[in-house]
């Protein structure tokens, strides 16, 4: 029988019990026969509690649950059944109440898992198979249809596409998507049928990577919930120790079985796991994995951040940085123009340049007279302006430069930047800078970063002095470290995380190392760099830095939570303890009280499925 249906029909069973007894004993027929029933409700959730208990010592795991079955054994053998048949009632409520919670708490986890995408529509020249999606190849052509999730791994085939990506990476809105552009497997086809071509098999997908972390997330104990499994074992022999003596010194058993009622330690074995659960489903909700609630402990304890430049603080490719424009030209007409004239090349600009135009909805004309000189730039005609693009010797020759464009010159000098010049009809408009551009969050990430508790922040690069400086200087980093190989990286991370619990954030291949080396490595993953995914234990599925900080936020927040259940749980077990043991509270009391900690307490842990706010540690 499934776990879950037999603890619900144990509760049906002793409340059952407990309102035919008291139905019994109201009619006149007596305590003795009411007796019985209560008795016999309680003997099933005996037998299931000491078989249960069994079986963990089976495996070398010894529980407090110990304490529930002693006060159920102890009050029957006191005849005091009415008292067991509630501890029966409050015990299983109890694990009613942890199937509840965790099934809360898991929901978000299993919504991703359940929505994996099982089949795909392969195209050949006989025409179009469906397929299960473990039957795709590497190079398979694929059609996906509107509203159905993408199989695997791709790239687009179709001009353009639009995708809903909430599910994997928590952005709400639909992304569109260009020919060339790599999909990911899971998210949802928003828009019109289109084709891709498989670039991984299933197994190696997005989506498969996503569901093997859940599994993980669910699995994995976090040191904090052992060290309070392991606290929950002291509570076994203090609670016979005060229920002892409160016998010894009032020479009334029934004062012992209070103080082992009330004890029932519920609060403190399920508190943390519910709250380190709900911590990690509320992640995976804002795109963020989390490999198991170790993952979530350890990075809740970070006080330093590493920083890779390139793709992580920066956005990792040649992006339009400036357009200085000729006084009387605007700049929205040159980008509009230029972007005309690239889409005749193939230059590894081109893209960046219709993707700016496209990004302040430009509408492109048709260029028509091209001539590419290779390595130097275009020239041609659009909407009737003759138009030179590229570098300074191929669109000024010998002449020396406008004033309006000298100060930029020197800005830019030795700077690690691509300079476009652009003439109109012979005449210098304008200039265009291109470089590897700090991510638009960057500056509010680190800022919340250390909101929320991190008090170092470090950056490590492969590039040079010069570009290292030229990132520093816009963002307030603690320290750079310019010139570094794998090597160097993880022996700088290893330095730091001597002095501090360390986070390491990186997005390529050779942040791998590094990753595996911090006390929490952290891949940005949105561009599929498997390598530092697989070695990181938090993965940021959105192509944003902002998610860093909430990571990190969110965990805090977590910890906090399940720490105060714990305490509260204790404290009020303790105190509920003390007043029993001087007679202030009687068995049945003490059971209604306990399950009223009991549900305070859980309800506290489910506070971490919610936004609330980040809480400093």
């Amino acid at each position: 029988m499934n776990e879950s249906i037999l603890r619900r029909a144990l509760l049906a069973i002793a409340v059952l019990g407990l309102v035919v007894g008291i139905g019994i004993w109201r009619t006149g027929f007596g305590p003795i026969e009411a007796g019985v029933i209560w008795t016999a409700a309680t003997l099933p959730v005996v037998a299931a509690l000491a078989i249960s208990m069994l079986r963990d010592f089976w495996i070398g795991r010894v529980g407090v649950d110990a304490i529930a079955l002693v006060s159920m054994s102890a009050a029957l053998l006191l005849g005091q059944p009415l008292a067991a048949v509630v501890v029966a009632i409050m015990y299983a409520g109890g694990t009613v109440l942890e199937d509840f919670a965790r099934g809360r708490a898991e929901r978000n986890l299993r919504a991703l898992t359940d929505r994996a995408p099982r089949f795909a529509h392969r195209k050949s020249a006989q025409g179009t198979a469906t397929i299960f999606v473990d039957q795709v190849a590497v190079g398979d052509e694929l059609l996906v249809r509107a509203g159905e999730l993408l199989p695997v791994d791709g790239v687009l085939l179709d001009a353009s596409a639009s995708l809903d990506e909430s599910a994997v990476t928590g952005e709400p809105l639909p992304e569109r998507r260009s020919a060339g552009d790599m999909l990911r497997s899971g998210t949802l086809n928003a828009g019109e049928p289109f084709s891709m071509r498989a670039s991984a098999l299933a197994e190696q997908s997005t989506y498969a990577a996503i569901v093997r972390m859940v599994a993980a997330a669910q699995t994995a104990k976090a040191p904090f919930i052992r060290v309070a499994d392991r606290f929950a074992l002291l509570l076994l022999p203090a609670t016979l120790l005060v229920a002892g003596i409160a016998w010894y010194v009032s020479d009334d058993p029934v004062r012992a079985l209070a103080v082992l009622v009330v004890a029932t330690p519920c609060p403190l074995i399920l508190a943390a796991p519910v709250a380190f659960i709900g911590g990690v489903s509320r992640a995976a909700r804002a795109g963020i994995l989390m490999k198991g609630s170790a993952a979530l402990e350890a990075l809740a304890q970070v006080r330093t951040a590493i920083f890779d430049k390139t793709g992580t603080l920066t956005v990792g490719g040649a992006a339009l940085i400036e357009i200085e424009a000729a006084p009387g030209d605007d700049a929205d007409r040159l980008l509009r123009l230029l972007a005309s004239l690239e889409q005749a090349s193939h230059h590894v600009l081109t893209d960046s340049i219709i993707r700016a135009a496209r990004a302040r909805k430009l509408m492109l004309s048709h260029p028509c007279d091209v001539r590419e000189y290779r390595g130097a730039g275009l020239k041609g005609r659009v909407d009737n302006i003759s138009i030179a693009a590229g570098s300074r010797g191929l669109v000024l020759a010998d002449k020396s430069l406008p004033h309006w464009a000298r100060s930029g010159e020197e800005r830019y000098r030795g700077q690690p930047v691509l300079r476009v010049f652009v003439a109109l009809d012979g005449r210098l408009a304008g200039i265009f800078t291109f470089g590897d551009a700090i991510r638009a969050d960057a500056c509010e990430a680190l800022g919340k970063l250390r909101s929320v508790g991190v008090a170092r922040t470090v950056m490590l690069t492969g590039d040079d002095d010069a570009a290292a400086k030229r990132v520093s200087t816009l963002l307030d980093l603690d320290a750079v470290v310019a010139d570094a190989t794998p090597a160097k990286k993880v022996a700088t991370v290893e330095a730091e995380k001597a002095l501090a619990p360390t986070m390491m954030i990186g997005d390529g291949i050779n942040d791998a190392p590094a990753l595996a080396t911090a006390t929490v490595g952290v891949a940005m993953g949105a561009r599929g760099a498997t390598a530092s995914s697989e070695a990181a234990d938090v993965v940021v599925l959105t192509d944003r830095l902002q998610p860093v900080a909430e990571a990190v936020g969110i965990a805090r927040r977590t910890r906090t939570i399940a720490l105060q259940s714990i305490i509260v749980g204790l404290a009020l077990s303790a105190m509920a303890m003390i007043a029993a043991a001087m007679g202030q509270i009687t068995p049945v009391a003490g059971a209604l009280l306990q399950e009223g900690i009991d549900i305070a307490v859980i309800l506290n842990a489910l506070r971490a499925l919610g936004d609330g706010h980040f809480e400093r540690a």
